[in-house]
């Protein structure tokens, strides 16, 4: 069945919701709101971020090299920032009220101006930049040259790099830890997970992953101590004690999973998918348990949570031979 609803799309549009017909999504509780129009060609998508203060959701439109910017509110595009080359990684800073993209076309990270929605810097950034983090006491920005397998390290009130920390194989995402307020990133090929301390730009500590195959993406629960680690080679998310840097338990996960996101009120993290599957864990204080898998969408590798409305956004690249953006809830 094909449930229609109206939402306001960017410039005034009308915008069909189609209803999941391309999603079978199991056991999980989560229902569909709405597909909105996103702009540009059926290329690929890769991380989004989302500032909660302005209800702007930043996805990087890899396959179209721009920034398309959501406002989660009134349900439409109201920018697009073209010119940031193979477009991977996006981080908003909204204290700076800046954003941060890793450009791989031009291995550089590109700063956006939040209240402009335009481009104000550009910084070289190692080879093939990716994921991005930031230590707000330092006031760096951590950036994981995945192929050049290092971290660069970017000073974010002068826009320069400052430091280039070698970290010995492919490097996956990158993550910081208020509690420790350390950065703390995936190396794939070395199935490790590296402690970075900002205050020295050193690594000050390796941590072997047993059962890891291609750890690359990483979400950091700092309330409950517990690092998830997707690894994309083997389908299957580990659960570390970063109290003990430990793994304590393993589950399966979609096909090739990629990016994470946690709601922390519902205490749900999501890891999105190369196959379009998306699963779901509940995350209490100290354990993870697993509430299931479920198809939400062709190519569904990316997910984002506004944890005041605990929808989740999914940027998908081709439906019905138009990208949308697939907005869920719980139900």
């Amino acid at each position: 069945m094909t449930i229609v609803i109206a939402v306001a799309a960017g410039g005034g549009a009308g915008c069909l919701a189609r209803g999941a017909d391309d999603a079978a999504i199991g056991n999980l509780p989560l229902k569909h709101v709405a597909d909105v129009p996103l702009p540009g060609r059926t290329s690929r998508f890769d991380y989004e971020s989302y500032d909660p203060g302005r209800h702007l959701l930043f996805i990087a439109h890899l396959g179209d090299s721009e920034v398309v910017v959501f406002d989660t509110l009134a349900s439409r595009v109201v920018a697009r920032i073209p010119g940031i080359s193979s477009v991977h990684g996006v981080l908003v800073v909204p204290e700076l009220s800046r954003v941060y993209a890793s450009a791989t076309g031009t291995n550089e990270v590109v700063a956006i101006d939040e209240n402009g929605l335009k481009i104000i810097a550009r910084v070289p950034a190692g080879v093939y930049p990716d994921g991005m983090a930031y230590a707000p006491a330092m006031r760096r920005l951590y950036v994981s040259d995945e192929t050049g397998g290092t971290e660069t390290v970017i000073d974010v009130p002068g826009d320069r790099p400052v430091a280039t920390i070698p970290l010995g194989g492919k490097v996956g995402n990158s993550q910081y830890d208020p509690v420790s307020q350390h950065i703390f990133v995936n190396v794939q090929s070395r199935r490790q997970l590296v402690e970075i301390d900002p205050a020295s730009n050193t690594v000050v500590a390796r941590t072997d992953l047993p059962g890891a195959k291609g750890n690359h993406g990483l979400l950091i629960v700092p309330e409950s101590r517990l690092a998830l680690i997707a690894c994309e080679d083997n389908d299957r998310l580990l659960v570390l004690d970063m109290r003990t840097m430990k793994v304590v338990s393993a589950f399966d996960t979609g096909g090739d999973p990629d990016v994470l996101a946690f709601d922390p009120a519902l205490r749900t993290a999501f890891v999105a998918g190369e196959a379009g599957v998306v699963s779901m864990f509940s995350v209490d204080a100290s354990r993870v348990s697993k509430i299931g898998d479920g198809h939400v969408g062709p190519n569904a590798h990316v997910v984002g949570v506004d944890e005041a409305t605990h929808r989740s956004y999914f940027p998908l690249k081709d439906v019905d031979g138009h990208p949308v953006l697939r907005i869920m809830a719980p139900r």
